[in-house]
Protein backbone atom coordinates (compact mmCIF):
# COMPACT_ATOMS: atom_id res chain seq x y z
CA UNK A 1 0.00 0.00 0.00
CA UNK A 2 1.42 3.57 -0.60
CA UNK A 3 -0.11 6.71 0.40
CA UNK A 4 0.98 9.84 -1.63
CA UNK A 5 -0.18 13.20 0.18
CA UNK A 6 -0.98 15.58 -2.49
CA UNK A 7 -2.46 18.57 -0.45
CA UNK A 8 -1.84 19.76 3.16
CA UNK A 9 -1.22 22.51 5.00
CA UNK A 10 2.87 21.86 5.14
CA UNK A 11 4.58 20.59 2.28
CA UNK A 12 7.26 17.64 2.61
CA UNK A 13 8.76 18.48 -0.86
CA UNK A 14 9.44 22.01 -1.31
CA UNK A 15 8.64 22.55 -5.16
CA UNK A 16 4.45 21.78 -4.03
CA UNK A 17 2.26 23.98 -2.55
CA UNK A 18 0.86 24.27 0.61
CA UNK A 19 -2.96 25.07 1.40
CA UNK A 20 -5.36 24.48 3.83
CA UNK A 21 -6.63 21.36 3.35
CA UNK A 22 -6.46 18.00 2.57
CA UNK A 23 -6.15 15.35 -0.05
CA UNK A 24 -4.20 12.02 -0.72
CA UNK A 25 -3.62 9.18 -2.89
CA UNK A 26 -4.12 5.55 -2.06
CA UNK A 27 -2.35 2.92 -4.12
CA UNK A 28 -3.48 -0.79 -3.36
CA UNK A 29 -4.03 -3.66 -4.93
CA UNK A 30 -4.16 -2.41 -8.29
CA UNK A 31 -6.36 -0.27 -7.12
CA UNK A 32 -5.85 3.86 -6.88
CA UNK A 33 -8.07 6.06 -5.19
CA UNK A 34 -8.22 9.94 -4.31
CA UNK A 35 -9.11 10.51 -0.77
CA UNK A 36 -10.51 13.87 -0.42
CA UNK A 37 -9.53 17.00 -2.95
CA UNK A 38 -8.52 20.06 -0.75
CA UNK A 39 -9.32 23.51 -1.11
CA UNK A 40 -8.27 24.48 -4.45
CA UNK A 41 -8.43 22.49 -7.39
CA UNK A 42 -5.47 24.39 -9.48
CA UNK A 43 -3.69 23.30 -6.00
CA UNK A 44 -4.62 19.94 -6.52
CA UNK A 45 -3.54 19.77 -10.03
CA UNK A 46 -0.39 21.74 -9.72
CA UNK A 47 0.41 19.31 -7.19
CA UNK A 48 -0.32 16.62 -8.78
CA UNK A 49 1.73 17.24 -12.46
CA UNK A 50 4.73 18.51 -10.54
CA UNK A 51 4.56 14.89 -8.42
CA UNK A 52 3.98 13.49 -12.18
CA UNK A 53 0.66 11.87 -11.07
CA UNK A 54 -1.82 11.68 -13.83
CA UNK A 55 -5.56 12.23 -12.74
CA UNK A 56 -6.72 9.69 -15.49
CA UNK A 57 -4.98 6.96 -13.37
CA UNK A 58 -7.47 7.61 -10.33
CA UNK A 59 -10.45 4.92 -10.39
CA UNK A 60 -12.38 6.25 -7.82
CA UNK A 61 -13.32 9.07 -5.12
CA UNK A 62 -13.14 8.29 -1.65
CA UNK A 63 -14.80 12.21 0.21
CA UNK A 64 -14.53 11.92 3.95
CA UNK A 65 -17.21 14.79 4.83
CA UNK A 66 -18.23 17.92 2.58
CA UNK A 67 -16.23 20.73 4.39
CA UNK A 68 -15.04 22.91 1.73
CA UNK A 69 -11.54 22.14 2.36
CA UNK A 70 -12.25 18.40 1.53
CA UNK A 71 -14.28 18.62 -1.25
CA UNK A 72 -13.06 22.23 -3.10
CA UNK A 73 -11.08 20.49 -5.29
CA UNK A 74 -13.52 18.24 -6.99
CA UNK A 75 -14.81 19.80 -9.52
CA UNK A 76 -11.56 20.51 -10.89
CA UNK A 77 -10.14 17.38 -10.46
CA UNK A 78 -13.73 15.56 -12.15
CA UNK A 79 -12.92 17.95 -15.13
CA UNK A 80 -9.60 16.31 -15.65
CA UNK A 81 -11.28 12.61 -15.04
CA UNK A 82 -15.46 11.90 -14.79
CA UNK A 83 -14.98 7.99 -15.21
CA UNK A 84 -14.80 7.21 -11.53
CA UNK A 85 -17.09 6.05 -9.17
CA UNK A 86 -17.25 8.55 -6.22
CA UNK A 87 -18.08 7.42 -2.81
CA UNK A 88 -19.39 9.83 -0.42
CA UNK A 89 -21.53 9.82 2.72
CA UNK A 90 -24.96 10.66 2.67
CA UNK A 91 -25.04 14.30 3.86
CA UNK A 92 -23.14 15.60 0.53
CA UNK A 93 -24.55 16.67 -2.35
CA UNK A 94 -25.29 14.57 -5.43
CA UNK A 95 -22.35 15.19 -7.97
CA UNK A 96 -23.05 15.47 -11.52
CA UNK A 97 -20.95 14.30 -14.38
CA UNK A 98 -19.22 11.58 -12.73
CA UNK A 99 -19.58 7.88 -13.80
CA UNK A 100 -21.27 6.93 -10.62
CA UNK A 101 -21.87 8.28 -7.37
CA UNK A 102 -22.08 5.86 -4.03
CA UNK A 103 -23.35 7.05 -0.83
CA UNK A 104 -21.75 5.48 2.28
CA UNK A 105 -24.26 5.63 5.07
CA UNK A 106 -22.92 2.83 7.34
CA UNK A 107 -19.92 0.23 7.58
CA UNK A 108 -19.43 -1.57 4.19
CA UNK A 109 -16.97 -3.50 2.11
CA UNK A 110 -16.11 -1.35 -0.82
CA UNK A 111 -14.26 -3.85 -2.44
CA UNK A 112 -11.73 -6.64 -1.60
CA UNK A 113 -9.06 -5.21 1.14
CA UNK A 114 -10.95 -2.03 0.90
CA UNK A 115 -13.53 -0.76 3.62
CA UNK A 116 -15.35 2.64 4.92
CA UNK A 117 -16.36 3.03 8.33
CA UNK A 118 -19.89 4.98 6.97
CA UNK A 119 -20.64 8.35 8.01
CA UNK A 120 -19.79 8.21 11.85
CA UNK A 121 -22.43 10.92 13.66
CA UNK A 122 -24.03 12.28 10.22
CA UNK A 123 -20.57 14.00 9.32
CA UNK A 124 -17.49 12.01 8.14
CA UNK A 125 -16.63 8.75 6.98
CA UNK A 126 -12.99 7.41 6.96
CA UNK A 127 -11.53 4.93 4.34
CA UNK A 128 -9.77 1.69 5.74
CA UNK A 129 -7.29 -0.55 3.66
CA UNK A 130 -6.47 -3.89 4.83
CA UNK A 131 -2.31 -5.14 4.15
CA UNK A 132 -0.09 -7.45 5.24
CA UNK A 133 0.40 -5.74 8.31
CA UNK A 134 -2.88 -4.84 9.77
CA UNK A 135 -5.54 -2.07 8.62
CA UNK A 136 -4.69 1.05 7.99
CA UNK A 137 -7.14 3.98 8.16
CA UNK A 138 -6.91 6.94 6.13
CA UNK A 139 -9.18 10.42 7.97
CA UNK A 140 -9.73 13.92 6.57
CA UNK A 141 -10.57 15.50 9.73
CA UNK A 142 -11.77 13.02 12.31
CA UNK A 143 -14.86 14.93 13.34
CA UNK A 144 -16.01 11.97 15.18
CA UNK A 145 -14.74 10.90 18.11
CA UNK A 146 -11.45 8.84 17.79
CA UNK A 147 -12.66 6.16 20.02
CA UNK A 148 -15.64 5.67 17.69
CA UNK A 149 -13.74 5.86 14.33
CA UNK A 150 -11.17 3.04 15.48
CA UNK A 151 -14.05 1.07 17.17
CA UNK A 152 -15.85 0.93 13.60
CA UNK A 153 -12.83 0.54 11.22
CA UNK A 154 -11.84 -2.97 14.28
CA UNK A 155 -14.73 -4.43 13.06
CA UNK A 156 -12.63 -5.20 9.74
CA UNK A 157 -9.39 -6.48 11.75
CA UNK A 158 -6.71 -5.06 13.60
CA UNK A 159 -5.60 -1.73 12.94
CA UNK A 160 -2.02 -0.88 11.77
CA UNK A 161 -2.06 2.86 11.19
CA UNK A 162 -3.51 5.88 10.95
CA UNK A 163 -3.00 8.68 8.36
CA UNK A 164 -4.87 12.01 7.60
CA UNK A 165 -6.45 14.83 9.86
CA UNK A 166 -7.31 14.17 13.78
CA UNK A 167 -8.36 18.13 14.39
CA UNK A 168 -8.49 18.72 18.27
CA UNK A 169 -7.87 14.76 19.14
CA UNK A 170 -5.98 14.69 22.80
CA UNK A 171 -7.45 11.01 24.09
CA UNK A 172 -3.23 9.82 22.95
CA UNK A 173 -3.78 6.44 24.98
CA UNK A 174 -5.46 5.34 21.76
CA UNK A 175 -2.80 4.98 19.76
CA UNK A 176 -0.49 3.26 21.95
CA UNK A 177 -1.43 -0.08 20.14
CA UNK A 178 -0.69 1.70 16.55
CA UNK A 179 2.77 0.84 14.68
CA UNK A 180 2.30 4.30 12.17
CA UNK A 181 0.72 7.26 13.24
CA UNK A 182 0.54 10.42 10.44
CA UNK A 183 -0.91 13.58 11.36
CA UNK A 184 -2.01 16.20 8.75
CA UNK A 185 -4.05 19.03 8.09
CA UNK A 186 -5.84 20.17 10.82
CA UNK A 187 -4.30 18.17 13.59
CA UNK A 188 -4.03 20.56 16.41
CA UNK A 189 -1.62 18.60 18.83
CA UNK A 190 1.12 17.42 16.44
CA UNK A 191 3.99 17.99 18.60
CA UNK A 192 2.15 15.86 21.69
CA UNK A 193 1.79 13.03 19.49
CA UNK A 194 5.44 13.25 18.06
CA UNK A 195 6.27 13.37 21.32
CA UNK A 196 4.97 10.37 23.00
CA UNK A 197 4.91 8.09 19.79
CA UNK A 198 8.66 9.31 18.28
CA UNK A 199 9.06 6.10 16.39
CA UNK A 200 5.44 5.94 15.05
CA UNK A 201 5.15 9.38 14.15
CA UNK A 202 5.60 10.18 10.56
CA UNK A 203 6.03 13.77 8.98
CA UNK A 204 2.97 14.76 6.61
CA UNK A 205 3.14 17.89 4.28
CA UNK A 206 2.37 17.42 0.25
CA UNK A 207 4.37 15.53 -1.14
CA UNK A 208 5.28 12.75 1.43
CA UNK A 209 5.06 9.46 0.35
CA UNK A 210 4.23 6.28 3.15
CA UNK A 211 4.68 2.53 1.91
CA UNK A 212 3.64 0.02 3.92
Amino acid sequence: MRITILYDNTVFRPELNPDWGFSCLVEAYDRTILFDTGTDGSILLDNMEKMNLDPSVVDEVFISHAHFDHVGGLSSFLDMNSDVKLYVPPSFRAVQHVRETIYVNQPMELHEHFYSTGEIDQIEQSLVVQTDRGLVVVVGCSHPMMEDILSTASQFGNIYGIAGGLHGFRQFELFRDLELICPTHCTQHIKEIKRLYPEKYVEGGAGRVIEI
